[in-house]
């Protein structure tokens, strides 16, 4: 009864979104510097600059070098999400070693005063996006009852494999507070490739804390949806990545407990 419930309500909120002037998936593409596989074997260190980033899209997500806390990007503004729980504005010289931008032109809008759950949101998102097979990227801005993150730690040399590094991250509850989350839906054989499912940066309004989200109960906020057809990945040109494992047995596993 209460799952028959749940999928009503999310039939309810599906409907109230607007769908804005049509435009095919095909025209928005998905910029990727590296591969997940490669970052959850240890290549954490890239050499596509936040400058270099801001040529291929206005909206994003990824990490810094050394695995030095979490990328968010959006309105052509990216900061950097600290250890600590904290944010600030990256510079424009720092560096990636993946990283996932697009020019976001979204296709589907709605301004929703319901309490929502991130399993809420992201059924509602499958359903408005109708193929797992297409990629989707969605902002939601607003405010919210509460916000898991957690923030991986800056590494140094000789560089771990990130299940060994996110052993002791950080994780930090966002509660009562208005900002802004940032995030992508990745067809499931891509997996490795990039992160399978659904995978969220966020950020507050006041700019001063954020992280890679965990989960979160939405209250009242404006979401937004863009569907993407295309997919252009850079691959690193270093030793590291010429090196690294990129596929294993263990792979899925590996990248899942990582994204959490």
């Amino acid at each position: 009864m209460e799952e028959a419930e749940v999928c009503s309500c999310v039939a309810d909120i599906a409907n109230s979104f607007v769908r804005l002037a049509k435009r095919s998936a095909r025209e928005s593409v998905i910029y990727q510097t590296s591969l997940m596989s490669a970052l959850i074997d240890g290549v954490y260190e890239g050499d596509v600059t936040i400058a270099d980033l801001l040529t291929h899209g206005d909206f994003g997500l990824g990490t810094f070098n050394g695995l030095d806390g979490e990328l968010i990007a959006f309105d052509s503004e990216v900061h950097q999400l600290r250890e600590d729980g904290s944010a600030r504005a990256a510079k424009m010289s720092q560096k990636t070693p993946f990283a996932v931008m697009t020019h976001f032109q979204p296709t589907l809008r709605a301004r929703l005063s319901t309490e929502l759950s991130k399993k809420q949101i992201e059924k509602t998102i499958d359903d408005l996006v109708g193929s797992e097979n297409l990629f989707a990227a969605f902002r939601i801005a607003g405010h919210f009852s509460r916000v898991e993150t957690r923030t991986v730690p800056r590494q140094e040399k000789p560089y771990l494999p990130m299940l060994k590094a996110i052993e002791r991250q950080p994780k930090f509850v966002f509660e009562d507070v208005s900002g802004t989350l940032v995030g992508f839906r990745c067809p499931e054989y891509l997996q490795g490739v990039n992160v399978a499912g659904f995978h969220v940066h966020f950020i507050t309004d006041d700019r001063r804390g954020g992280g890679h989200v965990l989960d979160y109960t939405m209250l009242d906020a404006k979401i937004e949806v863009a569907k993407v057809a295309n997919l252009r990945i850079d691959l690193p040109q270093t030793e590291d990545f010429a090196n690294a494992t990129l596929h294993s047995d263990e792979l899925d596993i590996a990248i899942r407990e990582a994204e959490g």
